[in-house]
């Protein structure tokens, strides 16, 4: 399996300052300055939603831990009485 990078985006490395000016500029010129705010604000939507939906998933996996927890601790409980030596009665 190729681990490294892709040799044709190698040659970018890390984006700074100058490159997210360009980026911005780009956006700008196709965008229009109209139309910017509405689609930052559907990115800030976006992302709202999608840290909503990552909460509500961690509950719903903490929840099931929960329920799967309580459920081995009664399968234990249930199989240390059934190993157990039943009390003699005379």
């Amino acid at each position: 399996m190729n681990t490294t990078a892709d040799p044709f985006l190698a040659f970018l490395g890390p984006i700074g300052g100058p490159e997210l000016i360009v980026i911005f500029l780009v956006i700008l010129l196709l965008f229009g300055a109209k139309k910017i705010p509405e689609l930052a604000r559907g990115v800030g939507k976006g992302m709202g939603e999608f840290k909503k939906a990552k909460e509500d998933f961690e509950a719903e996996i903490k929840a099931g831990e929960e329920v799967g927890k309580k459920e081995w601790d009664k399968k234990t409980t249930d199989d240390e009485e059934e190993t157990r030596p039943a009390a003699k009665q005379d």
